[in-house]
């Protein structure tokens, strides 16, 4: 499978962008950049574990036009690696 980037998050864990989730995200989410993806893996605000080894990423970016200012990273854990689902901009941190 072809990446974008992989790279280490806050908890030491490698996670891997594919270009396939990358294609996903410019065309339904345009106004998430790849910097700020990275911003939020690497030094979040707050991470949630969801249920099935899925996990939040949150930072906040207040240059963004409100209401939505904090981008969310959806990373699913299989194998130790985490690989992103999507990454959108939300009004408030769930």
């Amino acid at each position: 499978m072809d990446y974008i980037f992989q790279l280490k998050d806050k908890t030491s864990r490698i996670i891997y962008l594919s270009k396939e989730r990358w294609k996903h995200i410019r065309i339904d989410h345009p106004d998430v950049k790849e910097d700020e993806i990275k911003l939020t893996l690497k030094k979040p605000i707050r991470i949630i574990e969801k249920r099935n080894n899925k996990y939040f990423y949150f930072q906040y970016f207040k240059y963004k036009k409100p209401p939505a200012k904090f981008l969310r990273v959806i990373v699913k854990y299989l194998n130790g690696n985490g690989y992103i689902i999507s990454s959108h901009f939300i009004k408030n941190i769930s």
